[in-house]
C-alpha cells in the first residue's frame, strides 16, 4: 500500500508563549519545535500498516521553510520511507490554501491512503483533512480512533459522546487520525542513522488563494488572585452573596 502522511511542525506546547512584536505571530525566541501530536499518531499508523503487510511505502509531506526538514527527518527515522518538503517560508493559516498545496502534490501520484492528524495542536482549525479530500475528490473519514485497511477498504471507528460509530469506505481515501489509536514511537539510533540516507524532495508549495488571514494575537488576561471568605458552614452566606453580587453567576 502506498500511503502519504501530511505532518506539521509546531512549537512545543509545554512552554509559555510570547507574542512577537508584529502582534500576529509567536515569538520564536527559545522555542522548541516538534511534530504535531496527532500527525505523529498518523505517521505511526501508516508505518504500522506497511510493517504488518511486509510491503508498502510511506511518504511524509510538510509545508514550510527549511526548518520543517528536521520534522520530516524525525518521521523518516520512525520508519517512513520518503519525505517531501513543500517550501514556503511565510506561515499560512488558511486551511483551504494549505489543502490546495497538499492536493497539488498528492494528486495523481497513486496513493492508496492519505492520512492527516485530526488537528494541528497549535491552530486547532481541524479543517485541512476534509478540505484536502474535497479537493482530491476522495471519501473522507475524520477523527478515527481505530483503522483497518487489510480488506482493501477503510474500516474505521469514530468516538462519539457516550457512543461510537463504525464507518466503511473504498480506497483511495483521506483519513484523519485521533488520539487513542496509537502512540508515535521514539526513533531508534538505527532509525536516525538510516533517515540520513532516505530521500527528501523539495518543491515550491502551490498554495491556493488565502481567504483567511490572521490579523492579531492576544494572550488571555491574567487571572485575579483568589480570596478566602471564611471557613466551614459560616462562610456559605458570604460566598453566596459574592457569587450573586460580584461574580454574577447566580
Amino acid at each position: 500500500m502506498k500511503i502519504a502522511v501530511c505532518i506539521k511542525r509546531v512549537p512545543d506546547q509545554d512552554v509559555r508563549f510570547k507574542i512577537a512584536p508584529d502582534g500576529k505571530s509567536i515569538d520564536q525566541t527559545g522555542l522548541k519545535h516538534d511534530m504535531s501530536d496527532f500527525d505523529g499518531y498518523a505517521a505511526e499508523v501508516a508505518i504500522q500498516i506497511t510493517e504488518k503487510a511486509g510491503a508498502g511505502e510511506v511518504t511524509v509531506v510538510s509545508i514550510g521553510s527549511d526548518a520543517v526538514q528536521e520534522t520530516l527527518r524525525k518521521a523518516l527515522s520512525m520508519g517512513a520511507h520518503k519525505a517531501v518538503q513543500l517550501k514556503h517560508d511565510a506561515e499560512v493559516h488558511d486551511g483551504s490554501a494549505i489543502a490546495a498545496a497538499l492536493a497539488a502534490e498528492l494528486k495523481d501520484r497513486g496513493y492508496d491512503l492519505i492520512l492527516t492528524g485530526r488537528m494541528a495542536v497549535d491552530t486547532q482549525n481541524r479543517s485541512v483533512g476534509a478540505l484536502l479530500a474535497a479537493k482530491l475528490g476522495l471519501p473522507f473519514v475524520g477523527a478515527v480512533s481505530q483503522l483497518d485497511t487489510s480488506s482493501g477498504s477503510v474500516k474505521a471507528r469514530r468516538e462519539l459522546e457516550g457512543a461510537y460509530e463504525l464507518v466503511e469506505c473504498p480506497l483511495p481515501a483521506v483519513v484523519s487520525i485521533d488520539e487513542g489509536i496509537t502512540r508515535a514511537r521514539y526513533p531508534s539510533l538505527k532509525g536516525i542513522m538510516a533517515a540520513k540516507k532516505k530521500p527528501m524532495e523539495v518543491r515550491p508549495a502551490q498554495l491556493g488563494e488565502q481567504h483567511y488571514v490572521l490579523e492579531s494575537l492576544a494572550l488571555p488576561a491574567e487571572r485575579t488572585a483568589g480570596r478566602i471568605v471564611g471557613e466551614g458552614p459560616d462562610a456559605v452566606p458570604e460566598l453566596v452573596r459574592l457569587l450573586k453580587e460580584e461574580a454574577k453567576v447566580l
